[in-house]
């Protein structure tokens, strides 16, 4: 399952950086997870400093 960033995002786009495959990109509000690019590696998720993404 692809990973999800919560409404917890403060947008600060240190999980769009970590991404290896490029699948996070800012929406309007917060950053956002494409989940057909998103191959689960939980990058984002360990980079994040206040637990945004979370596996769906």
């Amino acid at each position: 399952m692809a990973y999800k960033i919560s409404d917890a995002c403060i947008s600060c786009g240190a999980c769009a950086d970590a991404c290896p495959v490029s699948a996070i990109s800012q929406g309007d509000t917060q950053y956002q997870i494409d989940p057909a690019t998103c191959i689960d590696c939980g990058t984002c998720a360990d980079t994040c400093p206040v637990s945004a993404p979370a596996a769906e």
